[in-house]
């Protein structure tokens, strides 16, 4: 059975023990640290699945951590939790890197699904880390193809919508589709819906479903794109594609 472990980073004692308690009963090991100075001795000696961390802590705050996490131990999620959440910081924490943001107090089961989420991106990341081009659904050597492999990766860490732009014939849904591949909803289905080939009238159907003969026509009952068991849907134009990861 593989063992999994995660950090947590409070300078709150209760904070730490019931995250702790969380975890452990969810059969993880957990070490804690009650600021960034501790956890990146723990980052360096250790190399958990997963790290948790308040954003006010002593010797600075959560984003600082997770730009180090970024920049030393990349295949580590992080995840940060605060008493403060706003849109501006849950945004500026996702942009460093952070694979998600909660805002204090956590319920238990939004932790769990974070927590569960950022072990299957972490057991990914564990067998492709040696692999330069894996998916490898982007060809070629070029800096620019490196540099978008990488995006990729870094997009696929984290639970934040992701808005993909570019001529048409460029490879937006290719990329949409790599960074599903990479994620931590990769087992499930990727859906493309192409909103230029759906009449206007028939969007709110095709989205969201309907039963037979609530609409004239012949048609039959309309499962909802929302409520497939989707992991990933992509909505694209002629110029514009926008992939949207649902919960």
């Amino acid at each position: 059975m593989t063992t999994h472990t995660a950090l947590i980073v409070d300078d709150e004692p209760d904070i730490r023990d019931l995250l702790e308690i969380t975890l452990s009963r969810m059969g993880i090991t957990t070490l804690t640290a009650p600021d960034i100075t501790c956890a990146k001795k723990l980052l360096g000696e250790h190399k958990p699945q997963l790290c948790l961390t308040d954003m006010n802590l002593p010797d600075g705050n959560g984003i600082e951590l997770v730009q180090w996490i970024q920049q030393n131990t990349p295949c580590t999620p992080v995840a940060v939790i605060t008493a403060y959440g706003n849109m501006d910081t849950a945004i500026e924490s996702l942009k460093a890197g952070a694979f998600d943001f909660v805002s204090k107090p956590v319920e238990l089961p939004r932790l769990r699904e974070l927590v569960n989420s950022a072990l299957r991106l972490s057991e990914a990341e564990a067998n492709t880390q040696d692999t330069d081009d894996e998916p490898g659904l982007l060809l070629g050597k070029s800096t620019e193809i490196q540099k978008l492999r990488s995006q990729t990766r870094k997009l696929a860490r984290s639970q934040a919508p992701v808005f993909i732009s570019g001529e048409s014939g460029s490879g937006k849904e290719l990329v949409a589709r790599m960074i599903h591949l990479q994620g931590p909803r990769r087992d499930g289905p990727f859906i493309a819906v192409n909103c230029g080939a759906i009449p206007s009238e028939l969007m709110e159907s095709e989205f969201f479903g309907h039963k037979r003969a609530a609409l004239p026509g012949p048609l039959k009952t309309k499962t909802a794109c929302f409520d497939l068991p989707t992991v990933a849907l992509c909505f694209w134009t002629k110029l514009l594609t926008c992939l949207w990861q649902c919960r």
